[in-house]
């Protein structure tokens, strides 16, 4: 690359370092002054930003509004408040993390695009492609790690609903209420079940407040999108709705979740077994050969080398 070349990638990878930069300040501006527009309009009374008052410096707020700006681009469907609930992300400092993490990588992939163009031999081509890499990793990398913990908290609280249910089973049959006994377990069992005790404190301020079980329950089970906690909290529903037992109608739920654990874990084991073959074919099976016939082929060997040298 020739000196007039090299001068031009790099003014063109500055421009656009700078228009990220300059993205970015005017999306901050402009979501501030929506919120003053708002507050103008809705008076004292309007919503606070959730950012605002939280942990952390305004830099680092002005960080996290930014990234709300950025994610907007990403999720048009507003999946982003689904997926901190069922991360257990709820907190303000949780929040600004995620939200700061958004509004950084961007940057970071400005600057690496920058040594891109500037500092290695890559071909035009190729330097292309790998800005263009870059830019969509920095805005779904975010995503990618909110969905992962999301999804592992999602599995830790499929594990805790059987233990739910006999604790349940156990509270109903001791003759207290739903409320009451969401509030056992968030007051006793936080040791016993930690992801699902988390859930139950929100539920029970939020009846407290004055909110409907049921619909405090239906939220829950919307929220957390898991199948058998669901199921759980559909049976509650009824009861709170219209009345009845309690203990056969969560018995009858913990044997079809016990039946449908069974029948994973069976394909769990089929799925290993055929992997185990697929490691015994490969691996195994040619070392067992050559002990079994290895001998043979050696003698056979060893019988045609001297025929052939008698003769």
């Amino acid at each position: 690359m020739n000196a007039g070349a090299f001068g031009l990638v790099v003014a063109v990878a500055i421009v656009l370092a700078v228009g990220t930069l300059a993205l970015l300040f005017l999306l901050g501006a402009q979501s501030r002054q929506d919120r003053r527009l708002q507050r103008r309009v809705l008076g004292q009374d309007a919503p606070v930003e959730e950012f605002e008052g939280g942990p952390g410096n305004a830099a680092v707020q002005g960080l996290a509004r930014t990234g709300k700006n950025v994610e907007q681009w990403v999720d048009k469907e507003g999946e982003t408040p689904r997926l901190l609930a069922q991360a257990g992300w709820r907190g303000a400092e949780r929040r600004l993390a995620f939200y700061a993490l958004q509004a950084v990588l961007p940057l970071v992939a400005g600057v690496l695009v920058i040594l891109v163009w500037t500092v290695s031999s890559l071909p035009f081509p190729k330097a292309l492609l790998v800005s263009a890499a870059l830019g969509v990793v920095s805005l779904l990398m975010p995503r990618w790690i909110l969905r992962s913990a999301a999804k592992r908290r999602r599995d830790r609280i499929a594990r805790e609903v059987p233990l739910l249910v006999h604790l349940l089973v156990l509270l109903f049959e001791a003759g207290l209420s739903i409320r009451q006994a969401f509030a056992s377990l968030v007051r006793e069992g936080r040791g016993v079940l930690p992801e699902l005790g988390t859930e139950f404190e929100l539920v029970v301020r939020q009846i407290e407040a004055g909110a409907e079980t049921s619909a405090v329950l239906k939220n829950l089970g919307d929220a957390m999108e898991v199948s058998d906690l669901s199921g759980i909290l559909g049976v509650l529903r009824q009861v709170d709705r219209y009345g009845g037992e309690v203990r056969e109608p969560l018995l009858e739920v913990l044997g079809v979740l016990e039946v449908r654990r069974g029948l994973d874990l069976r394909e769990k084991v089929n799925l290993i077994s055929g992997r185990m073959t697929v490691v015994m074919v490969l691996f195994f099976f040619p070392a067992l050969l050559i002990f079994v016939a290895g001998p043979a082929v050696v003698s056979m060997f060893r019988a045609l080398s001297s025929l052939g040298g008698g003769g």
